[in-house]
This record gives structure tokens, C-alpha cells and sequence, in this order.
């Protein structure tokens, strides 16, 4: 199958096979699914503020709620960045997750296109 010549409308972003490998096994671990879950929803964090939905959740307060070690948070975080799903700012000593809602319409067009 040639997923890197799929063709979406509008001229969007098209993934490569590589790059929905990457999201493949991004979502292939329960805790980074419910994670991009939990970021659909900012305000569902304690303490979450609303001028600050815009640069996402911090990372101490998704490791909270997941119940794992700030480093098996990160990581995991890092995986659905690099996978293109959320997008981290940095504050200070503090980072932030939110998600990458425009790429992920991208996704959702290429998987209708290729399958």
C-alpha cells in the first residue's frame, strides 16, 4: 500500500507511511490514548485557568491525573509530540501539552482518503 501518494482536497497536509506509523504506535499504548483524551478537555484539569487553554495543560498536572512518574509521563507526551498529535510550550521550567487539532483533522482526512 503507497500512503505517502494518498492525495487529500484543499491542498491539506498528507501523512507519510512514516508518519502514520509514528501516530500508530503513539495510540497503541493505553495511557497516551486516554492523555489525548484528557487534552480535549483542559478545563477538566484542577486548577486548569482559562486564559491558559490556549498553551495546553501542565505536564505535573497530566502526570497527576495518570498516576505514573513525571519521567513515563514525559515520554509518553513526547511520543504523541513527535507523532504530531500535541504540540508542547514551554513556560518557564514548566511545559505544557495541548492538541494539535489541526493536524489531527490532517490524520482523520488522510485515514478517510487511504481507507
Amino acid at each position: 500500500m503507497q500512503i505517502a501518494n494518498a492525495s487529500l482536497r484543499y491542498d491539506e497536509r498528507v501523512f507519510s507511511e512514516t508518519e502514520l506509523l509514528a501516530v500508530f504506535r503513539a495510540l497503541s499504548n493505553p495511557a497516551r490514548r486516554r492523555m489525548l483524551v484528557w487534552l480535549k478537555e483542559p478545563m477538566s484539569f484542577p486548577g486548569q485557568k482559562p486564559e491558559d487553554v490556549e498553551i495546553g495543560v501542565c505536564v505535573s498536572d497530566i502526570q497527576r491525573r495518570a498516576g505514573l512518574s513525571q519521567p513515563t509521563t514525559s515520554q509518553y507526551l513526547t511520543t504523541l509530540r513527535q507523532a504530531g498529535l500535541v504540540v508542547a510550550t514551554r513556560r518557564g521550567k514548566w511545559t505544557y501539552y495541548r492538541r494539535d487539532e489541526e493536524n489531527i483533522a490532517c490524520l482523520l482526512e488522510t485515514l478517510r482518503d487511504v481507507f
